[in-house]
């Protein structure tokens, strides 16, 4: 399975999509090479909508969609603090153009049962659940998916989310948690991220992968669950003044245990806002970088036996 993190289409992005087949670049082939690919699309997909009282406004063409199926994306996750930036008429403009690309969109829709609602899958035996939720306290009340509103999977209608997992664990060998959180530009997760990945660990994730905080995060284990805390930007629409630094997550499952994990360091280019894979020095620095940051994350570096 390959996971990468933030990505929208807008400035300097948008030129990407006049050709949807090459948006992602050469990182697509290290996404594509994966039984599953996952990214977080961060933008509300429509040109219909009134801006959400906040300060940044993401959205792109139906096209992002074919961008993202060119590059061997399997599913995405919506559950983020940009697909309600055109209210509930644009997250409905997300959710039609997903369903009319073929691509699967988890973390929100048209009411809770929807955002909180799983895409599975099986591969080579082994069944795959995916959930998407956003920890973002910007509007979350506001936006959060109810019985009779559209919205998003929230992490903070905890015991929803609990339930929505154990339920996943019980259709499904793995379950992957797909979460938008940490605070932006601090490289160690908050309280609140732990906490939360905590409760998931309880619940039967068999990972939990994050993303938000413009830049990489560190990684390990809680018992037998892996925590990923933050996979950065990816395709990303300015020069950040956080950090370039990214990767594709790299997780080999043997039946539906975790085997093996890894990052394939990448770096954003300053020129077109996408990942390329990064070689030499670059990768040499990013992966020891990378490494460090698990000393901030209050994980264990390998599985409880």
């Amino acid at each position: 399975m390959a996971f990468a993190g933030d990505v929208h289409f807008t400035d300097r992005t948008r030129d990407l999509l006049r050709d949807p087949a090459t948006a992602f670049g050469s990182i697509s082939s290290t996404l594509s090479a994966a039984d599953l690919a996952m990214i977080n699309l961060e933008t509300a997909v429509t040109t219909r909508g009134a801006p959400e009282p906040k300060e940044f406004h993401f959205r792109a063409p139906a096209s992002a969609y074919d961008a993202v199926k060119a590059a061997g994306i399997d599913v995405v996750s919506i559950a983020n603090n940009h697909a309600l930036d055109y209210g509930r008429t644009g997250l409905a403009d997300t959710v039609d153009a997903a369903r009319a690309a073929g691509v699967p969109a988890v973390g929100a829709g048209a009411d809770a049962a929807a955002a909180y609602r799983p895409w599975i899958t099986k591969i080579r035996g082994t069944r795959i659940a995916v959930l998407g939720f956003s920890q973002v306290a910007e509007l979350w009340s506001q936006w959060r998916a109810t019985e009779t509103r559209a919205g998003i999977a929230m992490t903070r209608d905890l015991p929803r989310a609990v339930a929505a997992v154990r339920a996943a664990r019980q259709q499904a060998d793995v379950v992957v948690v797909y979460v938008h959180w940490g605070t932006e530009g601090d490289a160690c997760p908050p309280d609140e991220a732990r906490a939360f990945a905590g409760e998931m660990a309880r619940a039967g994730a068999t990972m939990v992968v994050g993303t938000h905080a413009h830049l990489l995060l560190g990684d390990g284990w809680l018992g037998r669950t892996f925590v990923q805390y933050g996979l950065g930007n990816f395709v990303w629409w300015r020069d950040d003044a956080y950090s370039n630094d990214t990767g594709v997550l790299r997780v080999t499952l043997d039946g539906s245990a975790i085997s093996t994990t890894e990052l394939v360091p990448a770096t954003i280019s300053r020129r077109t806002g996408r990942p390329e894979p990064a070689g030499g020095d670059d990768a040499a620095r990013i992966r020891r970088e990378y490494a460090d940051l698990h000393s901030c994350t209050g994980l264990a570096a390998s599985p409880a036996p």
